[in-house]
């Protein structure tokens, strides 16, 4: 294996950056790996090289076969989920990991597996594993220990990945959510089987053609916590929304950003189906590939209808034990690689780390150290009142979430400090490609903004004005509405003396209105608001322009 293996790799030297501890005598392999003309030539490739036209219709034709056959039939769905952790090292050497660094820069002999090299476990990673194990209900193991678990890959160094497989630590968990409202909305609770501590593998970089791949090691040994759920999903839509509360719970805790894009959050979902009633599970398949949650959902249902259809034309065996890729292009699974078994990794105890020993205060520290989490956030935003839409739009953000507390306890009214972050504020972040902590407006001044319109101070379209000021410019409500003189007008003879001044000056209107066109009064609103620069109470403009109108009909 390991001949047939080294006789289609060519190894070049890539020189590394200055400031890594390698000199140009001792520079970086970079290895690159031949790829066959049968490797090249992909099922995804030919899928690519046919019309969109036609892909959509053939699309569109299976998925009203597929939904014929669902019927009678369903998925089990579990989910892998690997978190890259946040530490300033990686998990067993001093190196850094630089997202975006240029190739095999941030690595030393340990994780790239030298001889005769030892690994030294960061005490952060256990630290962060504990949190998490926490905040996911589950059971902490006090002892646990690493494993080796045996796999030949080109972007795996050292033949093996040091893991935990029989004493994770911690086991037995569950996760609570609520489904989007577009989507009928409700409760899950799903059970977390376990988690567990690891180092990732490197990088395969794809040459454009296919025919080669370079290996960037500066991935290699950064810390992961592999999350697994129980097969508790049953829809596309449940496993995507399961792992976007992963997605927020560790940025909520500070252990990861969890930014798929740059694989510091990757899932692998295991899909089963089986006729309704049945108790024994069918045929798991893997699914990889998947770079967002809308992915994650189309891909499951994908293979779920695929599996289903299979089932229902009595071609179940069919269905095997493998990888599949989602193919984004194409909108379909394909085949990557049969799947490997347990037994095929050979774990056996990692003779270089002593056992990773939990105490109780060490346990009882960083609990009362957690932060407020989604879920709890969620509740405590239910019993204020709010919508379950602004519930889940709030809560989905941490730094939002933060932004609308600040406001209430500086004393806006929770329902329409929600309506202004989830309205014209999210839109100019949209906008902008901004985040909330990025602008100037404080909460504070969001709270005075509300009183100052709910007081009758200024108006509403008013305090829009005043709002984008606020968030590009910063400043103060109070000296914004000095400084403008925007104070509302409230005076009545003041504002009827404006509407006499109109009505005087559109005489053609006034009779066109009294003639029976009522929908001119907008336009008299309008002018009258012009001549008061905006400032005239719209309720009391609308009562004495009403009044007017209608006196001489």
């Amino acid at each position: 294996m390991a001949l047939i293996y080294f006789r289609c790799i060519r190894m070049n030297r890539l020189f590394p950056h200055p400031s890594s501890p390698f000199t140009k005598k001792s520079s970086v392999l970079f290895c690159t790996l031949q790829a066959s003309h049968a490797q090249v030539t992909t099922q995804v490739e030919n899928l690519q090289n046919q019309s969109k036209q036609k892909e959509k219709l053939i699309q569109t034709a299976t998925k009203k076969t597929l939904e014929h056959h669902k019927h009678g039939y369903e998925a089990i769905i579990g989910i892998e989920t690997h978190v890259q952790l946040y530490t300033l090292t990686k998990a067993f050497c001093s190196c850094p990991y630089l997202y975006g660094s240029r190739p095999n820069t941030t690595i030393c002999p340990i994780c790239m597996g030298l001889p005769g090299t030892l690994p030294v476990l960061n005490s952060k990673v256990v630290e962060f594993a504990v949190k998490l194990g926490l905040a996911l209900n589950c059971e902490l193991s006090m002892n646990s220990k690493f494993d080796r678990k045996q796999y030949f890959y080109p972007d795996l160094p050292k033949g093996y990945q040091i893991s935990q497989f029989d004493v994770p630590i911690a086991t037995k968990g569950f996760i609570d959510l609520d489904l989007p409202v577009e989507f009928g909305g409700g409760h899950r609770r799903f059970g977390i089987t376990r988690i567990h501590m690891e180092e990732d593998a490197g990088k395969l970089l794809h040459s454009e053609a296919g025919s080669y791949s370079q290996v960037d090691l500066n991935r290699a040994g950064v810390p992961l916590l592999e999350i697994v759920s129980e097969p508790d999903m049953r829809s596309g839509l449940e496993a995507a929304e399961y792992a976007a509360e992963l997605q927020r719970l560790v940025r909520y805790l500070g252990v990861s950003n969890g930014n798929m894009q740059e694989g510091s959050l990757r899932c692998d979902v295991n899909i089963s189906v089986r006729p309704i009633g049945q108790s024994q599970f069918g045929t798991k398949v893997e699914i990889k590939n998947m770079n967002s949650f809308s992915a994650m959902n189309r891909a499951i249902d994908y293979e779920i209808s695929r599996q289903v259809l299979l089932h229902s034309e009595g071609q179940n065996d069919q269905i095997v034990q493998e990888t599949r890729l989602w193919d984004e292009a194409a909108q379909k699974t394909f085949t990557m690689r049969k799947k490997e078994g347990l037994a095929d990794y050979r774990y056996f105890p990692e003779p270089d780390l002593p056992e990773v020993v939990l105490t109780k205060g060490f346990v009882d520290e960083i609990r009362q150290s957690l932060p407020e989490l989604p879920e709890a956030k969620r509740r405590r935003y239910e019993k204020m009142g709010l919508s379950m839409q602004d519930v889940l739009f709030l809560a989905n953000d941490n730094s939002v979430a933060d932004f609308f507390d600040a406001a209430v306890e500086n004393g806006a009214e929770e329902k329409l400090a929600a309506n202004w972050i989830m309205g014209d504020i999210a839109a100019y972040l949209k906008n902008e490609r901004l985040t909330i902590d990025e602008i100037k407006l404080t909460p504070k001044e969001l709270s005075e903004l509300i009183a100052f319109i709910k007081n009758g101070t200024i108006s509403g379209k008013i305090g829009k004005e005043i709002l984008f000021e606020l968030i590009s410019k910063g400043g103060t409500v109070k000296s914004l509405i000095e400084e403008k003189d925007l104070v509302q007008i409230v005076d009545p003879a003041t504002i009827e003396a404006l509407v006499d001044k109109v009505l005087a000056a559109n005489p053609k209107q006034l009779q066109q209105y009294r003639g029976g066109k009522t929908k001119l009064q907008g336009f008299f609103a309008g002018q009258v608001m012009k001549e008061s620069k905006g400032k005239a109470n719209p309720m009391l403009l609308n009562k004495i322009l009403t009044e007017k109108l209608n006196a001489g009909g």
